[in-house]
């Protein structure tokens, strides 16, 4: 799937840059409707 290429390609551009993943994915709930996004950083 081309979203998991990005993915770890985006996870590994942010780190390089310094930034911390805290999530991979976050998954959030809203209401009734549960989420996951990518990550948090």
């Amino acid at each position: 799937m081309a979203s998991d290429f990005y993915h770890n390609k985006v996870k590994l551009a942010l780190e390089s840059d310094g930034w911390i993943v805290t999530h991979d994915p976050y998954s959030i709930k809203i209401d009734e409707v549960g989420y996951e996004i990518d990550f948090a950083a």
